[in-house]
């Protein structure tokens, strides 16, 4: 059976769960209600994206974002506290990130290059097929402080947190050699994302074959540039 303890529990801000907890916080959700939480939640963020693929994000406000959702205003903030908060919610949606932690869960038995390839193509097809909200949206992420940092924590540094976890957890089961994991998992963002935004600058390479990145990515990660049949130095 997969070792799943590697996950951060999802309630549990610093990553571990509080085997203290009382009994009230154990009380199981009505998923009725989280399916109609989530649903109102995507009609706010499908109006956001709109308006700020089309204003920006200095120009959107919240209250054309509620008309284009047929929303009050106010009914906006019962579930994002302010307009950063919204794009932290785009970009979380966009990247699947509230399903990460499962999916490395389900990939703890599989081939680490397999499981690369896969989570990473549904990413990038996520994210080529929303471009306008990402032009929209992320200069003003690097503009703006309060937004960087936000965006830093709650997105960035959250997705690196998982990834860590499951790169050490493959290490102990010997899939992965030892290495600075940080380091590694930083690399692997920053490849990712200056890549992504030279789709976005109009590279015509990524722009016809972007389908093909994953796999090239993993290969430069897992095989290396070296010819199969070179030895490597001693």
């Amino acid at each position: 059976m997969a070792d799943t303890s590697f996950l951060p529990d999802k309630n549990d801000p610093s990553g571990t769960s509080n085997t203290n907890e009382s009994s009230e916080n154990e009380k199981t959700t009505d998923p009725i209600r989280e399916q109609l939480i989530q649903a109102r939640r995507d009609q706010i963020l499908d109006a956001a994206a709109t308006v700020f693929a089309q204003k920006g994000f200095h120009r959107a406000t919240t209250k054309e974002i509620a008309r284009i959702a047929g929303i009050s205003e106010g009914t906006i903030y019962n579930y994002f506290s302010s307009k950063s908060d919204l794009v932290v919610g785009l970009m979380v949606r966009l990247s699947k990130l509230d399903s990460l932690d499962g999916e490395l869960i389900a990939a703890m038995q599989g081939d680490v290059r397999d499981f690369f390839v896969v989570i990473f193509r549904h990413r990038a097809r996520l994210l080529a097929q929303n471009e306008g909200t990402l032009q929209a949206i992320l200069p003003e992420v690097l503009t703006h402080p309060d937004l960087r940092e936000q965006f830093y924590q709650q997105y960035v540094r959250r997705i690196a947190v998982i990834i860590e976890q499951y790169v050490h957890a493959r290490i102990a089961a010997g899939h992965i050699r030892p290495i600075h994991v940080p380091l590694t998992v930083r690399a692997i963002q920053g490849m990712f994302v200056g890549l992504l935004i030279l789709r976005l600058l109009g590279d015509e390479t990524l722009q016809s074959d972007w389908d093909e990145l994953p796999e090239t990515l993993a290969m430069l990660i897992f095989d290396g540039l070296r010819s199969s049949s070179e030895e490597a130095p001693r």
